[in-house]
């Protein structure tokens, strides 16, 4: 009997796949991440997601319910390296990150992977709407799960082959409607539970003021800040400090709060009087300025990615035709892929796409499986 341990945050989707796989005959173990930073009790316990207590305790029941062994590791460090810090970095460096494609490839998979290992197991399994399969140029790679409605393959195209090959998503076979279904007639108790939406260690969506805190406690060389105008402290540091918001002609039209604040085709919070509706086009971190333009300006017909990892080809040779999704929430669009660098890809769209935006994933596919992807970078 083959050993898997299951990554449980306390949900149904990931308790479904718990009870899936001891169904086909797996020897199941679960396990949660303890991944949250702060050990004041009552701070844990407002965080859902799959950092709070309550995380923890709901994975636990199921367990019970499930008779399967269940254990709680600890992950802070990992997640706090891989994740945090690089939000932060990615943020101060005029950006856009996303968390949970880091934290998918280097604490969800390469740590609780490399620790299951050490106990026997020989795969890690998840709850996320996407399917694993083997191609036949006996590359693995992940294909779209069959509702596209909760789809999840955008955050996992950066997995390694090992991880692939070592890993198991039973979810993936179903809409959401089953797996409630399947959590009820198995009697789990997160069978209704609602489903986490925000990112977990930013309870509040105040990216900023996280942000702000954050350095105010851990300081700003180690994560790559950069000094303006030679001034000591945070109010020194390019991302925080108030610069100018200009036009496309470099006009300075107002004046901003501190790049952090922004995102490429922000149109809210602004307080810009322009008398019609404006845009965020560009964030500068080298003169620290936010370009603003209006709504056909925020199109672009091509980007350049780096970080490149690619799942269903070894390597990219010559030009090929994807659907390339920019964002999470992106239906996709047809591009055609070329290399530019040894690590870098030219994408270039059959129509202009919005809000292009340097920090967010790139993520190219074919008939629904991942060809690989890659990091938007700020290159024009």
């Amino acid at each position: 009997m083959e050993k898997v341990v299951v990554g449980m945050s306390g949900g149904v989707d990931s308790s479904v796949a718990a009870y899936l796989l001891k169904k086909q005959g797996y020897d199941v173990i679960g396990v949660t991440m303890q991944i949250w930073q702060d050990e004041d009790v009552c701070t844990l316990e407002e965080n859902g997601g799959c950092c709070g207590l309550s995380a923890v305790e709901d994975a636990r029941r199921v367990a019970a319910v499930l008779d399967i062994p269940y254990y709680v590791m600890n992950f802070k460090q990992e997640f706090k390296e891989n994740v945090m810090d690089y939000f932060v970095s990615e943020y101060l460096q005029a950006r856009t990150p996303n968390p949970c494609i880091a934290c998918n490839r280097y604490v969800k998979w390469e740590s609780l992977l490399r620790r299951s290992m050490n106990i026997g197991a020989s795969y890690i399994a998840t709850g996320h709407y996407a399917r694993i399969i083997k191609l036949p140029n006996g590359r693995y790679t992940i294909k779209k799960s069959v509702t596209q409605a909760k789809d999840q393959t955008y955050a996992l195209y950066n997995l390694t082959q090992h991880q692939l090959a070592h890993t198991l998503m039973p979810v993936g076979e179903y809409s959401k409607e089953e797996i409630r279904m399947l959590a009820n007639e198995s009697k789990l108790p997160v069978a209704n539970k609602p489903d986490s939406q925000e990112i977990c260690f930013v309870s509040d969506n105040d990216y900023a003021g996280f942000i702000e805190t954050y350095l105010k406690d851990k300081g700003t060389k180690e994560l790559g800040a950069q000094p303006l105008n030679n001034k000591d402290g945070l109010d020194g540091v390019v991302g925080l400090t108030p610069g100018n918001f200009v036009n496309t002609d470099g006009e300075v039209i107002g004046k901003h709060k501190g790049l952090i604040h922004y995102t490429v085709g922000q149109r809210k919070g602004l307080n810009l009087a322009m008398g019609h509706p404006v845009f965020v086009l560009e964030l500068r971190p080298e003169t620290n300025e936010v370009v603003i333009g209006n709504a056909d300006d925020v199109f672009s017909d091509h980007l350049y990615a780096t970080q490149l990892n690619f799942m269903a080809i070894e390597d990219l040779e010559g030009e090929m035709t994807v659907d390339a999704k920019i964002r999470y929430s992106h239906k996709g669009a047809r591009a055609i892929i070329k290399r530019t660098g040894k690590d870098e890809i030219l994408c270039i769209f059959e129509e202009p796409q919005r809000a292009i935006t340097p920090g967010q994933a790139v993520v190219l596919y074919q008939d629904d499986i991942i060809i690989g992807g890659g990091t938007i970078t700020n290159k024009h």
